[in-house]
């Protein structure tokens, strides 16, 4: 049985990037760690910069991912790693959606790229980082 942290300590942030297991930054690897609760899709569409994804939400698309229950130490070295905190760069957006994990409604944070980062590149029509993060890029 894994320890829970108090309901109101925990938030769920859904992950679809480098953060995924396995992958560049692996939130598995970060402190406090976090609980992994289920893989999820959302909808929207997922664009190819270079070492990483961003993705837009919304749209008929889907985005693979994986959701954690995180705490609040943790979402603050998430807003680090996505720029959010301290310098503000505004390639992301940190949201909150309802994500659909096994028939159970979590409400999780999700970091939405800027869309003025994403004009001109590669969709990544999949939707599956660790799975195509290395096509061709001319295959859009």
């Amino acid at each position: 049985i894994m320890p829970q942290a108090p309901a109101s300590a925990t938030r769920h942030a859904f992950v679809y990037g480098t953060l995924r297991r396995g992958d560049d930054n692996d939130i598995n690897r970060l402190q406090p760690a976090p609980v992994f609760v289920g893989e999820a899709r959302i909808k929207g569409r997922m664009y190819h910069l270079g070492r990483y994804p961003g993705v837009l939400l919304g749209g008929p698309h889907d985005v693979a991912g994986e959701v954690y229950a995180i705490s609040a130490e943790l979402e603050r070295v998430l807003d680090e790693i996505e720029e959010l905190y301290p310098q503000q760069t505004n390639e992301y957006f940190k949201r909150e959606i309802a994500v659909d994990v096994a028939g159970r409604q979590l409400r999780c944070i999700v970091y939405e790229i800027n869309p003025s980062v994403v004009q001109g590149k590669p969709l990544i029509a999949s939707g599956d980082w660790v799975r195509d993060r290395f096509m061709p890029l001319d295959e859009k």
